[in-house]
């Protein structure tokens, strides 16, 4: 072994501690082939000593730099993100262009609304367990490939049944790249940047909020496609097609992206994290990547992480026994104090949340297409929306003696395409606010305000009127969503965070359920019911994240 020379002896403050004077019992150090000077395990103060050979975690990935990695980072995780908007979004599009080749009815359109939700539940906590246990990455590259696979047959489906079938499979995929990927893309941002670049990367949801919309105006009224043999391959079905081609990149693209270090650094693979912070750091600064000063990890080990040996006992088994126990290990460390009052306050907060979000937003486009019918049935006059719902269930469109028609006019994209676009603004504000103002400001702000677009719903009495609320329920929500996402990414410790976030991310989907079926159940029978109870969710269930800690700019755990 080659010695290089030390170089001048560090200041008295970067002097070598034991592990008690530092941090206590708890805390270790993981030697990475540099032989320690010390009988005992020793550790640095890594923010005493900025040049030191020896950092955790948070010290090792701001020595990477920040530049052209993150970028791309951000780019092909945004596009995951963007990806599964569009997929979730794209069936509000579909429902009123496809309810002549289905047969649907009001009921018919929430189950639809619905049944991705469903797989979304069964996929998220699977996902995402599995993800603590072997790897984001790979994890990620299965999920697109599954949901670009399910969304093409989906376009082919023929039936009632078998469309919900393929939409089903499609939400089991998608139900684990939302906990999976913020919680891969958290992993590599230094505390500093983490709220501005989360909030960054959930503003990519408003995009695939746009390209769903915009997409939608342009290829669903066009009547392309055709039928042959009583095979019908219509233009919402290319609609739908074109949905999958963002799956199928991004699959191809997380190939150039390396494991999550704070993953690898928490499942004991040292070496491999510290190549990956090498690799980090060569690309935002153009060096070699021997010139990375750190040498060697310092970890904290946390009061619900397993000794060693225990993890070492483990190995003799099989990769699929090993996994399973680590799955069944984190879902019950979820449900253990100290760990249990974050589980239950993100599911609370999460279920809430998405009963309004998915229940309004996931509806606009049929709002916006029943006061479109009663504008031009009316000549524009005035009417709130429980007038124009009875008017087309009992005599428009909806009626039971109604002939289908499902073309729809291009005022209900564009409508559509405002309303979402009305988020970009306050996507903008969150990037630069939710470091400063911080998460819970915002999430609270935003569910109050949005309680009260969705009370406001009832006293609308024009399209007008219409679509200015809806825009500014869209503005807010998406506020909420950024500060949300990040505050659920950052409560959970390393080797639960994938499995939490994916258990908030069930109650999410449960909300959305209940959300598109309560609605449409209530909208046709008990019109006024659907927003009050909307905006008494979204207001309580914000108040709750007071309850959680505060995780702006602090080390992740």
């Amino acid at each position: 072994m080659i010695e290089t020379d030390p170089g001048p002896k560090k200041p008295h403050n970067c002097d070598v501690k034991t592990e008690h004077q530092i941090n206590g019992p708890s805390s270790k150090t993981i030697d990475l082939g540099v032989v320690p000077s010390l009988k005992t395990p020793a550790k640095l103060d890594p923010e005493k000593c900025p040049n030191s050979e020896k950092a955790d975690f948070e010290r090792a990935i701001e020595l990477t730099g920040y530049g052209r990695f993150h970028y791309l980072l951000l780019a092909v995780c945004g596009l995951v993100s963007t990806s599964e908007e569009m997929d979730v979004i794209s069936m509000s599009f579909i429902l009123p262009s496809a309810q002549c080749d289905l047969e649907l009815t009001t009921q018919t359109k929430g189950w639809l609304n619905s049944i991705i939700f469903i797989g979304m539940m069964v996929g998220a906590y699977a996902w995402g367990s599995v993800a603590d246990s072997l790897g984001r990455k790979r994890v990620l590259i299965a999920i697109s490939i599954i949901n670009a696979l399910a969304i093409v047959a989906s376009s082919f489906s023929q039936n009632y049944e078998l469309f919900m079938f393929f939409r089903f499979m499609n939400g089991a995929a998608l139900g684990g790249s939302g906990p999976v990927i913020w919680s891969y893309f958290a992993e590599f941002q230094p505390k500093k940047k983490r709220g501005a670049m989360l909030s960054f990367m959930a503003a990519f949801w408003t995009l695939g909020n746009l390209f769903v919309a915009g997409l939608a105006w342009v290829i669903i009224p066009s009547e392309i496609g055709g039928v042959t043999g009583g095979f019908v391959y219509n233009s919402w079905r290319i609609f739908l097609l074109v949905m999958s081609l963002p799956s199928f990149l991004v699959a191809a693209l997380l190939f150039l992206l390396p494991e999550s270090p704070k993953f690898l650094i928490s499942t004991g693979r040292h070496e491999e994290a510290l190549e990956v912070f090498r690799g980090i750091y060569m690309m935002n600064t153009g060096r070699d990547k021997d010139q990375y000063p750190v040498k060697q990890i310092l970890v904290d080990e946390p009061l619900h992480t397993k000794p060693e040996k225990q993890i070492e006992a483990k190995e003799p088994k099989s990769k699929l026994r090993r996994m399973m126990s680590d799955i069944v290990e984190h879902s019950k460390q979820l449900f253990v104090p100290p760990i249990l009052k974050f589980t239950t306050i993100s599911i609370t907060i999460n279920f809430t949340f998405h009963i309004g979000y998915y229940g309004l937003m996931m509806w606009f486009p049929e709002m916006f297409n029943r006061f479109d019918e009663w504008s031009r049935t009316h000549d524009n006059a005035e009417a709130d929306i429980c007038q124009v719902t009875a008017y087309v269930t009992k005599f428009g469109t909806h009626s039971a003696e109604a002939r289908c028609d499902s073309h729809i006019h291009s005022d209900v994209f564009m409508e559509s395409l405002i309303t979402v676009a009305a988020a970009i603004p306050s996507n903008i504000f969150a990037v630069l606010g939710m470091d400063r103002l911080g998460r819970k400001f915002f999430l609270v702000f935003a569910t109050f305000s949005a309680g009260l677009c969705s009370a406001a719903m009832y006293f609308v009495y024009n399209k007008t009127n219409n679509l200015i609320v809806s825009a500014i329920f869209s503005s807010v929500i998406s506020c909420g969503n950024a500060s949300l996402d990040c505050l659920i990414t950052e409560v959970f410790p390393t080797n639960l965070r994938a499995t939490g976030v994916a258990v908030s991310m069930v109650a999410a989907r449960l909300g959305g359920i209940i959300g598109n079926v309560v609605i449409a159940a209530l909208l046709d029978q008990y019109c006024p019911a659907p927003t009050f109870i909307v905006a008494v969710l979204l207001a309580g269930g914000g108040l709750m994240c007071l309850f959680l800690p505060n995780t702006t700019r602090q080390a992740l755990q």
